[in-house]
């Protein structure tokens, strides 16, 4: 049985000329010579070529990609050779000219489906990437998942933007999100976010594909050694053979992404991709993940009890690595009155309102903060890794809280290193100290607080004349946001003002945290929309940051995307102007030529207000925010200001 295709009007095509049309997801060679039309499989035997953007040159089809000819008709090569190209029925009727084929059926099974297949039945819904001709039989496979509504695949404009978002992702919920991108520039621009989230201890999968495995070696077309460029970056990176146990390889992926909290890499070549697997069954994650609700050894946890018995003013210190276990934390605090800091990667894990709240410690913090950890008889650290930009001083009795290892008394000697799950540790510490008594000191936090906000607001009057100041700023963004939102922030003054400014309530915030991103802002509140797209979700830069990735803005357009950006335009690299000057170095290299940002939003498609005076941001601000679709807020500030 043979289906016909209208193709072309009557007239639509000239003697001697070659175009190409898509049916049923087949393309075809169409030609007109000598009066006679003809339909070509699209495709060169030798190298696949598209043989509709040849020529007919002296009676002959011309393959663009090596020169090869065909006859324009017949699709039989000169010469008498047997290489020649499928022709396919057509007819020349009244209404124009059709194509005839038989039915097309079904795709077969891939094995890009088994593993697919194989990642969404982990939990995996998410994926930030670009479609390219060297992971094109993944794609399909994800389109499928997508057609079927398991899948949401973000086709974003860089690759770097793909892993940031699948990092921030994974940072806000705790489960991996999948990046995706093509054989070497496409793989390697994913390196940066993927060591984001690495650093972080954030769970993501890395897929990229890769060139025919019969050219590798000898320096093939974008032929890059991913399995060594990936080699520092993934705890397990693979590649997928035509005789692999292709589920197994997926559930072996997510097991170590999930587990050890980091960056696993499946590698596909070209041509196993689209490998028929009719009988091969996908995999799924029961029986393979243990509850990670690891209790401390006994003596170790008594030891550091008997710590806390005697603590009069212990102090409790969170990181990054308790996002999800605070509500343990926050009961210990309770019982023991302990005031609770945290580090700037932890910023919003307790609200700054709430009596025991003291802000960020830190270079990002606050001097409520330093005061109390300086005024402590002990620490509690949970989930902290002890960066010097966090600054816990080591001449305190410790007690250290991690699920690693190798986290506890990294960088020096800790009293009392505790292994086991942070939120279970914490729970045996509350129902250990039930009588416990100690002093309270909710009502110096909130003298600290008095004497700090008293200073903001006098910072906030400051006004050279060359822009807003930071403290003005975040004082009215700390009014306009949610008191859920999720904020992403950059790198730069404007995060450090963030850190010191911005009060906040349970917000939760994202952030490239060791590596320190520059560019993180935008695609991180991509990846939070794409986990939360029910709360709002801002993210914050400076013109620098927001210049790195800032074509991501037509992707936020392109998806319909609820985030709200605002960007703080100074004209320069403003931390790295104040560390030359701090250094005693001229200011060099640091200006930026920018842009009307707010324009090019609009350019974009999304909505955009520039703010140059005091008067115009409060307004501005509430606009962006209750703007269906992306916004970006351009505000110009004063780079002294901060």
């Amino acid at each position: 049985m043979v289906v016909w295709h209208r193709i072309l009007d009557l007239d639509e095509l000239s003697d001697g000329r070659v175009t190409v049309v898509t049916v049923e997801n087949r393309s075809f060679a169409i030609t007109k010579f000598e009066g006679v039309y003809a339909a070509l499989d699209n495709r060169c035997p030798h190298q696949g070529g598209p043989l509709g953007e040849g020529s007919i040159e002296q009676g002959w089809l011309r393959c663009p990609w090596h020169g090869w000819d065909f006859h324009p008709t017949t699709g039989k090569p000169p010469g008498g050779y047997d290489d020649g190209v499928c022709t396919f029925p057509i007819e020349e009727r009244t209404d124009g000219v059709y194509l005839g084929l038989r039915p097309t059926p079904k795709p077969a099974r891939t094995v890009s489906d088994v593993m697919i297949e194989t990642m969404v039945n982990w939990g995996v819904t998410h994926v930030f990437g670009m479609v390219g001709h060297s992971n094109l039989g993944v794609a399909d496979a994800m389109r499928r998942q997508q057609e079927q509504g398991r899948l949401t695949f973000i086709g974003i404009r860089h690759e770097g933007a793909a892993s940031f978002a699948a990092s921030a992702y994974a940072k806000l919920t705790g489960k991996p999100a999948a990046c995706f991108a093509i054989a070497g520039p496409g793989a390697t621009n994913l390196l940066t976010g993927l060591w984001d989230a690495k650093v972080d201890r954030a769970p993501i999968l890395a897929l990229t594909g890769q060139v025919d495995t019969q050219v590798l070696g000898p320096g093939a077309f974008q032929e890059v050694d991913l399995s060594q460029a990936f080699q520092g970056v993934a705890v397990w990176s693979q590649t997928v053979l035509a005789t692999s146990r292709h589920a197994e390889l997926m559930n072996l992926a997510l097991k170590n992404a999930i587990l050890k909290r980091d960056v696993a890499h499946l590698i596909f070549p070209n041509e196993v991709q689209q490998i028929a697997a009719e009988d091969v069954s996908a995999s799924d994650p029961k029986g393979r993940i243990t509850p990670l609700t690891i209790r401390p050894p006994e003596p170790a946890f008594e030891d550091a009890l008997q710590a806390l018995a005697h603590a009069k003013r212990p102090v409790t210190i969170v990181g990054h690595g308790t996002r999800f276990d605070m509500d343990g934390v926050m009961t210990l605090a309770e019982r023991l009155n302990a005031p609770v800091i945290t580090t700037f990667k932890g910023k919003g894990l307790v609200s700054d309102h709430h009596p025991l709240g003291c802000g960020v410690l830190g270079r990002s913090g606050t001097p409520i903060a330093s005061w109390f950890m300086n005024e402590a008889d002990l620490l509690m650290v949970f989930g902290a890794s002890f960066s010097n930009h966090t600054g816990i001083t080591p001449k305190k009795p410790i007690i250290q809280v991690d699920y690693d290892p190798m986290a506890l008394g990294k960088f020096h000697k800790v009293a009392y290193p505790i292994w086991g799950e942070i939120g279970e540790t914490a729970k045996l510490f509350a129902d250990r100290l039930t009588n416990k008594e100690t002093v309270d000191q909710r009502g110096e936090v909130a003298d600290r607080w008095s004497i700090w906000r008293r200073e903001k607001l006098r910072r906030a009057g400051d006004d050279r004349g060359k822009g807003l100041n930071s403290a003005f700023l975040f004082a009215q963004l700390t009014e306009a946001v949610n008191a859920d939102a999720v904020i992403a922030v950059d790198v730069g003054n404007n995060t450090y003002s963030f850190g010191r400014y911005f009060e906040c309530d349970a917000q939760s915030v994202l952030m490239s945290g060791y590596l320190g991103s520059i560019g993180f802002g935008l695609p991180a509140a991509m990846g939070a929309w794409c986990a939360s797209p029910n709360r709002q979700i801002v993210s914050i830069s400076g013109d620098g940051g927001f210049g790195q990735y800032m074509a991501e803005l037509t992707t936020a357009v392109k998806y319909g995307m609820n985030i709200t950006h605002v960007l703080l335009n100074n004209g320069e690299l403003g931390k790295i102007s104040k560390e030359q000057r701090a250094d005693q170095l001229d200011v060099w290299q640091t200006q930026l030529h920018n842009p009307n940002f707010a324009s090019y939003a609009e350019n974009c498609g999304a909505l955009g207000i520039r703010v140059q005076n005091r008067s115009e941001l409060k307004s501005a601000l509430r606009r962006a925010l209750d703007h269906h679709g992306p916004a970006l807020v351009e505000v110009i500030t004063d780079a002294m200001l901060i």
